[in-house]
């Protein structure tokens, strides 16, 4: 499909213009509090490629859940660490510990034994790698006329989470202007300059995250703002723990604010489900799809549909009796 730029600029920012309004904007009503526990009663399906990973490992989803779960609960100096950081972001610790099993139990595979060798690549490299697809920078690829709309002066989830969505309507899958663009998602494009997973680090972060949530963490952690433009300052922080730690913390606060905003949901109280954005990411899409779902049912007479779990926040509902009586030794 050959889609010319100058016809998308309309489509664009009317498209924009909606979805920020509902993420900037907050909602005049009380949400409504999402109980603990699943609502599926049994696990949904988890995908066909976590499997394979696990496989290969010659593991088992219940091991790899059992190690990262011991780990926890064995090392008294991330526990205190995770506590400190989810009182900074006024965040239920439970919602750190669910991401973080979440991730080691289904996300973490063989590709990332390797890891330790590209953190070195990451140390040496210096400013020599950049964000880039095809040779061209992230940041030239967002200069352009379809990313007008994406107000700069704006926060940085709003800025990237804008961009996010450009990629989704007018790239991704498409030609434009005689050039081919892959069927997958902005951060797996221009955010992994190693080919060697998306995702780095204790929280398993992609880079993109990080991007999204610096002002948070800037705000509440000090630490210093980043930028696309520097890649190397990118992955020092989702690979050093500490601020690992922020950036995971920045990013299931700012999950919990749109889903209340957005939904009129309060997702606070249920870890499953803030897993299930972690894990999922896109959370300002997820939460206007389920709000727009919402509006037609309540047209039609239907109770609205409360948001639901995937596998991995299944598990984590699954175990959260054990794992918060870990946390809160």
């Amino acid at each position: 499909m050959i889609v010319p730029s100058w016809q998308l600029n309309t489509v664009m920012a009317t498209a924009i213009a909606f979805t920020m309004s509902f993420a900037v904007v907050p909602q005049v009503y009380s949400a409504e509090q999402v109980p603990k526990g699943n609502r599926n009663a049994q696990q949904p399906d988890v995908p066909g490629a976590s499997k394979r990973r696990t496989q290969a490992t010659k593991s088992t989803f219940d091991a790899k859940y059992e190690k990262i779960r011991d780990l926890i609960a064995d090392d008294d100096r991330l526990r205190r660490k995770i506590r400190s950081v989810s009182k900074a972001y006024k965040i239920d610790p439970i919602h750190i510990v669910g991401a973080l099993v979440g991730e080691h139990t289904y996300n973490v595979d063989a590709y990332d034994r390797l890891q330790t060798y590209y953190i070195k690549a990451v140390s040496y490299a210096g400013e020599r790698f950049r964000f880039e697809h095809g040779g061209e920078s992230v940041l030239d690829f967002v200069a352009r006329p379809e990313f007008e709309d994406c107000d700069e002066n704006s926060g940085s989830l709003e800025l990237w989470t804008c961009r996010e969505e450009v990629w989704e309507k007018a790239y991704r899958g498409k030609k434009v202007d005689g050039k081919s663009y892959p069927d997958d998602r902005f951060g797996a494009v221009f955010f992994q300059p190693f080919y060697a997973g998306q995702t780095f680090g204790l929280g398993q972060l992609n880079p993109l995250t990080a991007l999204m949530h610096t002002d948070r963490v800037n705000k509440v952690s000090r630490l210093r703002k980043l930028d696309a433009g520097k890649a190397s300052d990118v992955y020092k922080a989702i690979m050093e723990p500490d601020s690992t730690l922020a950036y995971m913390a920045a990013s299931i606060a700012d999950s919990i604010d749109i889903y209340r905003d957005i939904t009129g949901y309060d997702i606070s109280g249920n870890p499953g489900l803030t897993a299930t954005l972690y894990n999922l990411g896109n959370v300002s899409r997820r939460a206007l799809a389920l709000a727009a779902d919402n509006e037609k049912r309540k047209k039609r007479g239907l109770r609205p549909r409360p948001p639901s779990e995937n596998y991995y926040g299944w598990l984590v509902n699954e175990h959260e009796d054990e794992l918060r009586e870990i946390i809160e030794r």
